[in-house]
């Protein structure tokens, strides 16, 4: 840690013909995806003629390209973002060929002494230039003090945009200055008491925002918007398919339903009830959903994707399944996120026993979130045998046996996925179902102590 001050023995004000008040009105629309609409809404009086009017305690993150201002009379002739930060390391780099002072404090005599240096370099610390001597300015614990005798005009303490326009005739109104960012985010999180003898779930939601934007927005009214949106030439162009496959894996059924929550174009608005102050480099919580005794259970299920013989036995997912429709006790859309479940144990107490992430789920969708793996419940999956029906078809002949060790009758869910284009059951031992157009899942009921074999002959074709 350096061990020495910086000090400005006087600070030259950039000249600003015109600096508008604070604040009137905030307005902030936060998107899933490390991105915000900031709109900043301040009253503003000048005089007829040009003037470059300074906007202080914008984000530090703003997307200066997309930055719009409006106010009636006024013509904008440029813009420019000053993002460079008033700082000691800052004040060091700028002052590079330049002479400071540097004042050292003698810690047993408590005496000051004074040298002027010409600052040579900051690259991996100061260099300095002190009289026919080159000294680096040291760290190990003796008091010094650096003196600028200004702050460099390009420098900064808060992020400013400063705006030149002309006014045709005296202005004396609001003005609307808005933009996106960087840095500001959200997410949703989920506590699940999942009270498995009432056949119900108990859900909580919250709203996590977080700010390292580099500026406090204060009194602002936020909303939220649920929804992946397409950023040109960002990682979501690709990263953003991968992440809605992953999170609809536990998506058994999509929903149909509507509800009374405001949308934007395809997206779902989740406005804050109060006006909140986000400061820099913040995590804040809110609440957004709270549902009582949603009709729920706890199932065996366990999706293979190939057709394969292995030696040790899989253990099947056990997964707490509920609807988000309105007939369950909920009927509302729910943005992505983690969903951490808690069941009680047996004095009452919630415990933490598994947790999943879902992607923004429609009203009406049925969900089956993985908790975990189950201890005795197992599947031995076993390839019979392959056969060429045809020259474009193969049958394949599968056998699950399901295992249960438990003291209770289970019924386990087998899914067989991703198979080619062209595919149908030809033969079960148990009817199935088709899930979608690669896919179909059998319901194996499972005696306690004991097992079933399921057996079928899927035909691809291509």
């Amino acid at each position: 840690m350096r061990r020495y001050l910086w000090i400005i023995a006087s600070a030259v004000a950039s000249a600003a013909p015109a600096q508008e008040s604070a604040d009137k009105s905030l307005k902030l629309t936060i998107y899933n995806s490390n991105l915000a609409l900031v709109e900043h809404v301040r009253p503003l009086t000048l005089a007829a003629g040009r003037h470059r009017i300074e906007f202080k305690g914008v984000s530090a993150e703003i997307m200066s390209q997309t930055v719009s201002f409006a106010s009636p009379g006024l013509t904008v002739i440029e813009q420019n973002f000053d993002y460079d930060l008033l700082t000691p390391e800052k004040l060091m780099e700028k002052a590079v060929g330049q002479t400071v002072r540097i004042v050292r404090t003698n810690p047993g005599t408590g005496r000051e002494t004074e040298e002027m240096a010409e600052v040579l370099s900051t690259v991996g610390g100061v260099v300095l230039k002190i009289g026919d001597r080159i000294e680096v300015l040291r760290e190990d614990g003796i008091p010094a003090r650096v003196i600028f005798d200004e702050v460099p005009p390009n420098l900064r303490a808060n992020p400013t945009l400063s705006v030149l326009a002309n006014a045709a005739a005296p202005v004396n109104g609001d003005v609307t200055l808005a933009y996106l960012s960087r840095g500001l985010a959200w997410s949703a999180d989920y506590v699940a008491v999942f009270e498995e003898a009432q056949s119900n779930v108990s859900l909580q939601g919250w709203i996590t925002l977080t700010n390292n934007s580099g500026t406090t927005f204060a009194n602002a009214s936020a909303q939220l918007v649920a929804g992946d949106i397409n950023v040109v030439g960002s990682e979501a162009e690709w990263w953003q398919v991968y992440n809605i496959r992953r999170n609809n894996a536990n998506v058994r059924r999509a929903g149909v339903e509507t509800s009374d929550r405001e949308q934007l174009a395809d997206y779902y608005v989740y406005p804050l009830a109060e006006q909140t102050t986000i400061a820099n480099n913040q995590t804040k919580q809110v609440s957004f959903l709270s549902a009582e005794r949603v009709r729920a259970d706890r199932g065996y299920e366990q999706t293979f994707y190939n057709f394969f013989s292995q030696e040790e036995p899989v253990s099947a997912e056990v997964r707490v399944r509920f609807s988000n429709s309105q007939a369950s006790g909920l009927g509302d859309q729910l943005p992505s996120g983690v969903v951490r479940v808690y069941a009680r144990d047996a004095r009452g107490q919630p415990q933490f026993v598994g947790e999943d992430r879902i992607g923004h789920t429609s009203a009406g969708s049925d969900l089956a979130l993985k908790i975990g793996d189950a201890f005795d419940v197992t599947i031995q999956p076993t390839l019979r045998q392959t056969t060429r029906s045809s020259r474009r078809a193969t049958d394949y002949a599968m056998s699950y046996l399901v295992r249960n060790a438990r003291s209770q009758a289970a019924t386990v869910t087998i899914r067989q996925d991703s198979l080619w284009r062209f595919n149908e059951v030809v033969a079960e031992s148990i009817a199935g179902r088709r899930t979608d157009a690669d896919s179909f899942a059998w319901d194996v009921p499972v005696p306690a102590n004991g097992e079933t074999e399921l057996t079928f002959t899927i035909r691809q074709s291509w």
